[in-house]
């Protein structure tokens, strides 16, 4: 059986998400960035961060899941999607880390 035949199935491939799906999506991160670029002008005092980093893990859930098809992806996909979320976590908390200690440090 040739590989390339239209008979042949994609044993990776999922539903397939439609133009629709996509363009909502499209919209909701259009929509986000608009409210991140309003959030600016206001002073939300400690909440700023707190409200902007949540609405950029939103934003890069909808990509990561629909744009980069992980939402119907295999078990192993998810793994090691969440490695790297563990790699990032021990990045961001080594960098947190020093950063808290160096007032500590007398040179």
């Amino acid at each position: 059986m040739n590989l390339m035949s239209p008979e042949s199935e994609d044993a990776h491939s999922g539903p397939l998400i439609g133009p629709r799906t996509y363009f909502l999506i499209f919209l909701a991160l259009i929509v986000l960035t608009v409210l991140t670029v309003a959030l600016s002008f206001f002073e939300l005092g400690p909440w700023h961060l707190v409200v902007g980093m949540a609405i950029g893990v939103v934003k890069a859930a909808l990509v990561i899941l629909f744009f980069m098809h992980v939402l119907h992806s295999s078990r192993l996909t998810w793994i090691v999607i969440a490695a790297g979320f563990f790699w990032l976590a021990l990045l961001i908390g080594g960098t947190i880390m020093d950063y808290l200690t160096r007032p500590w440090l007398s040179y």
